[in-house]
């Protein structure tokens, strides 16, 4: 994970996602057979960038991307891990949480892309208790306050030790006018069950709860005597080992360094490409197909395995221009290559019973997720030459619109074939959004009959005719019309409001259900998004910047 500072404060810096374990600062990685052990020990002094010191274990955003690589190589690196424990490394101190100097200096873009992405993994460490085997527990050796008790709560269980004074709290109400960042609230009621009345209590009472009362309302799994807190984690961990499906004689597939070429304003990397349009404050994302057929041994081509590969980039990608690219607010999406070899591969990640290409799965899903809530318009566009097949047939679904042309250009290559969309069983479930739905169940919402019509048809390359009465592009147009249809949309999208859009598309993309992830992402993000530039938190008088003074915030009382 690298910075680079390109003007002066208060500019953000560049940031880049991309790290290894050689370069960690913050955490330590220790692999005894079926168990793992990750401990935090944060480097007061390593901070992402200036004007903070990490003390207590708090934590930025460097700490959580170093967290984040740690996961993702657990899941594809060690196949014989079955349980990770996660501790702190300080005495009596597990983590206090998101460091609240650097939130109290950061922009509003930036503490928003901060909780996003420090979302997105602790919903990757549920995803890797729940789908690779990989039970978290989280052994709390100290006071986890804050975001370090979020850390506690994305892991199955939660040990605390009973020392009489460590405990657990999420302090942001009380002091710092703001919500718990990452999923606190929510996981609290949701998934550790805890009753509403003494959730309240728990939210507004700073200094938390410990030991028997911890437990007794759920908080924590159990309470232990330190020189009882390794013996406790080490049964629980033997214990989730043993009901792991994961093979213990597998090799592992080594997360090798990204290829990606900088060039002006030009992002490229095998099977993905960026081209950015800074005047017209888009970017042209292309993906392409693969160029041989599917392996028989998936896990031998490691990161070349196409998938992967393109998996990987994408991550990389949205990471990237998310967080550094603000103005870049229309990401158009295009698929290239041949879509039978395409579908190969759909058919091998669908049907094979193999570690490996369950993680690639899974990490495809995770991927799209990141995708789905990120505050950009998305618009897909199917041309001759065109690939939206199965799973990525995915990203012309996670887009906010899709335009298709019907035929081909006639003034080009007289050989060029009109674009066709195939869907298949992959597409109605294997990648499902945070609503628990696939994106066509999502597409259709309400309209059942709609759904069955495109079931029926799951594996048929689909013309722009076809698409279009089926409802799966949103507009099919002759090569008269296409590109200065395409050109007004684009063009219209750049005039409105980003925040009216970002608002908009998030509330259209998750229909349906509600669940923990739609809460976390939706109806929590927003409230603390808004609380965010609210005077009471952040200004000049606010409970951040006032935090450590031992002045309290200044708050107009008045509720909105």
């Amino acid at each position: 994970m690298t910075v680079t500072a390109e003007t002066a404060h208060p500019a953000p810096p560049v940031v880049r996602f991309a790290t290894s374990p050689d370069r960690y600062r913050h955490w330590k990685l220790e692999v005894d057979g079926a168990v793992a052990t990750v401990t935090l020990c944060v480097d007061e002094h390593g901070g992402l960038v200036p004007g903070y010191e990490l003390k207590m274990n708090s934590y930025d955003l460097g700490v959580d991307i170093e967290l984040y690589d740690l996961v993702q190589r657990l899941r594809f690196e060690h196949p014989e891990v079955k349980a990770v424990v996660m501790t702190g490394g300080l005495d009596r101190m597990f983590c206090a949480g998101a460091n609240i100097r650097m939130l109290a200096q950061s922009t509003h873009a930036w503490k928003v892309n901060f909780c996003k992405f420090t979302n997105e993994t602790r919903n990757g460490i549920e995803d890797a208790t729940e789908h690779s085997g990989q039970t978290w527990i989280a052994a709390l050796n100290g006071t986890a306050a804050g975001g370090g008790y979020e850390l506690a709560l994305a892991c199955d269980q939660i040990v605390l030790i009973d020392d009489g004074s460590s405990a657990v709290s999420l302090p942001e109400v009380p002091l710092l006018g703001v919500l718990p960042g990452t999923g606190g609230l929510t996981r609290v009621v949701d998934k550790r069950h805890v009753r509403k009345d003494r959730a309240d209590l728990f939210a507004t009472k700073s200094e938390g709860y410990r030991g028997r009362t911890a437990v007794e309302w759920g908080l924590v799994d159990a309470a232990v005597p330190r020189n009882a807190l390794n013996g406790e984690v080490a049964r629980r961990a033997q214990e989730a080992a043993a009901t792991s499906k994961r093979p213990s004689d597998a090799t592992g597939v080594s997360l090798t360094p990204l290829e990606r070429k900088d060039d002006g304003d030009a992002i490229t990397y095998p099977y993905v490409s960026a081209r950015i349009d800074r005047a017209n404050h888009r970017v042209e994302i292309t993906v392409s197909g693969p160029h041989d057929a599917p392996p028989a041994e998936p896990a031998a081509q490691g990161c070349d395995y196409w998938p992967l590969a393109v998996t990987r980039a994408l991550d990389d990608l949205i990471l990237h221009l998310r967080t550094n690219e603000l103005d870049l607010g229309i990401w158009v999406l295009r698929a290239a290559g041949d879509p039978e070899r395409v579908l190969a591969y759909d058919a091998q990640l669908r049907t094979v019973d193999d570690w490996f290409v369950n993680e690639v799965r899974h990490y495809y899903k995770r991927t799209l997720k990141r995708l789905d809530v990120t505050s950009r318009s998305l618009i897909a566009v199917m041309e001759p030459g065109t690939a939206f097949a199965g799973l990525l047939a995915e990203l012309a679904l996670a887009a906010d619109r899709q335009y298709m042309l019907a035929g081909v250009y006639e003034d080009r290559d007289d050989d060029a074939e009109p674009a066709t969309v195939v869907l298949t069983p992959s597409n109605d479930g294997d990648y499902p959004m945070g609503n628990g739905l696939s994106r066509l169940e999502s597409r259709f919402w309400g309209h059942d009959e709609d759904l069955t019509a495109v079931r029926a048809r799951l594996g048929e390359p689909l013309d722009a005719a076809a698409a279009q009465e089926l409802g799966l592009v949103t507009m099919a147009l002759d090569d008269i019309d296409f590109e200065e249809e395409l050109r007004i949309v684009l063009e219209e999208r750049a005039s409105l409001s980003p925040d009216a859009l970002t608002g908009m598309e998030a509330n259209h993309r998750f229909v349906g259900p509600e669940t923990l992830e739609t809460k976390i992402f939706g109806r929590l993000t927003a409230w603390q998004n808004w609380i965010f530039i609210r005077p009471n938190a952040s200004g000049p008088d606010g409970a951040l910047r006032r935090y450590g003074t031992g002045r309290k915030g200044d708050y107009d009382l008045g509720r909105v």
